[in-house]
């Protein structure tokens, strides 16, 4: 897998990342016992992985208390850890000042480590992004000289927000929601390639949408049951194109992985997987290259047919 610079004062990291929400107890996706997010983890490193982005709410604790004792004895110079505040381990919200403090604390307690390699707000209102009118970023800044984190930037969703967030912070990490069905964000990566800062690509499988492995009569459960049957026979419409520009004989989890390693601002892309076998999959598709051609049909995709539709998550 290629490296890619992630900040100045850690080590390159991996353009596939673990994406470790499944790693924590009851989080919203299938379970998985310890045993199997410790295997999952090891995994990932046996096979070069050293990326992997986390949170205080995945399980409530829960994920980053097993990421922590799976790490355990790994070279700390040789992984880089990314994990949010906003989403607390309780299972509430709380994106005040006054708590980055506390949030960390109790990360690094859960992950044992004196600290992480980034620290993001984690799916803010926008009201929160402006450094001109929040204090959240004078703390960051002061977490940053203190030695307890070596970056900070914000999970986003918009090109409008991550021009705020640019424009206005000292920010250096951006996680961006991006696939070849959510394509907004990317017309602000041009910020990103010239501060030189981290675009971690999240959900670019679109919520297992890009797997290929849903249709209109699919039925979903946990987070995903948020998707009504109109939502549903509209992602199916939509796949079936995706399928018809990449071709049916091409593997579109790959494919889709793929789309996002495709520009040159994305650093690290973090799909999620429950199984060995995903993870291998996803990790092929560091070596699978889509052609030009193919992912500026998809971009011109996403312009005329996609964007005007405002796709819920």
């Amino acid at each position: 897998m290629k490296l890619n610079s992630y900040l100045k004062s850690t080590a390159k990291v991996t353009e596939i990342g673990l994406g470790a929400w499944q790693l924590g107890v009851e989080s919203g996706w299938k379970g998985l016992s310890e045993q199997e997010a410790t295997g999952l983890v090891h995994a990932a490193l046996d096979r070069g992985i050293n990326f992997f982005d986390t949170a205080p709410n995945y399980g409530h604790g829960t994920g980053e208390d097993r990421l922590g004792k799976a790490l355990r004895g790994v070279d700390r110079d040789s992984i880089v850890i990314n994990t949010k505040f906003g989403h607390t381990d309780h299972g509430t919200m709380n994106y005040e000042s006054d708590y980055i403090r506390t949030s960390l604390e109790g990360s690094l307690r859960r992950l044992q480590l004196d600290y992480v390699d980034s620290l993001i707000i984690h799916n803010p209102p926008s009201s929160y992004l402006n450094g001109t009118q929040n204090d959240h970023y004078e703390i960051l800044e002061r977490l940053k000289e203190e030695g307890k984190i070596k970056g900070y930037g914000a999970s986003i969703d918009t090109a409008d927000d991550l021009r705020i967030l640019m424009g206005t912070t000292g920010a250096t990490v951006v996680e961006a929601f991006y696939n070849i069905l959510h394509q907004d964000i990317a017309q602000a990566f041009d910020i990103m390639k010239e501060r030189g800062a981290a675009v971690i690509a999240k959900i670019p499988l679109d919520s297992g949408w890009l797997s290929g492995k849903y249709d209109a009569q699919s039925v979903f459960s946990g987070v995903r049951g948020r998707w009504s049957r109109a939502d549903i026979s509209q992602r199916a419409t939509l796949v079936d194109r995706v399928r018809e520009i990449i071709g049916s004989e091409k593997n579109m989890a790959q494919a889709a992985i793929a789309f996002c390693l495709a520009d040159p601002a994305v650093t690290t892309v973090i799909p999620g997987c429950l199984s060995i076998d995903q993870l291998d999959q996803n990790i092929a598709a560091s070596e699978y290259q889509l052609a030009e051609e193919t992912v500026v049909r998809l971009r011109e995709f996403y312009q005329n047919e996609v964007a005007c539709l405002k796709l819920p998550w």
